[in-house]
């Protein structure tokens, strides 16, 4: 019997105060990138430095717009035998970690989110690439889910 898996599913978002942690990050990127191509520009003499100062700001700005969709884009189900992730626009990214193979699961919080409450939860399993981090969790909302996580994952360890 196969699955299939259930896009239309009801995914839980993460915190809309994450858009935030995205645009500052966005917003930092840039102007660090900026502040390089601005001093090859002047200092350096490089005339095409310029050109890459155009470019990081479109790209920086860009980055800024889709910012809110990309947030919202993130979700996580909690199923019967795995917890599902997905995250993306243009390329829809789907994970599907059953709980017998977690092996650990860690809580992370930078210092943006830290300051609005929001914590990152990850995922690590024996496979490299499944390597899960779902961004932008309420504080109490990780640590609830890392609890129930390890709950699951030790119930189906004993079970293998």
């Amino acid at each position: 019997m196969s699955r299939r898996l259930d896009v239309q599913a009801d995914w839980k978002r993460v915190s809309p105060k994450y858009v935030l942690v995205v645009i500052v990050g966005s917003l930092s990127s840039g102007v660090v990138a900026s502040a390089v191509a601005v001093f090859l520009w002047l200092v350096a003499q490089l005339w095409w430095a310029w050109i890459a100062l155009i470019v990081i700001v479109v790209i920086t700005l860009v980055m800024l717009i889709v910012a809110p969709r990309r947030a919202r884009s993130i979700g996580y189900e909690l199923r019967a035998d795995d917890l599902l992730f997905r995250r993306g626009i243009m390329f829809q990214r789907f994970v599907a970690v059953p709980y017998g193979r977690m092996q650990l699961i860690d809580i992370t919080r930078g210092p943006v989110g830290r300051m609005l409450g929001l914590a990152d939860l990850k995922f690590v399993t024996a496979a490299a690439s499944t390597g899960v981090t779902i961004p932008g969790l309420p504080d109490e909302d990780a640590g609830e889910l890392r609890d129930r996580l390890v709950e699951l994952a030790e119930s189906r360890r004993t079970g293998l």
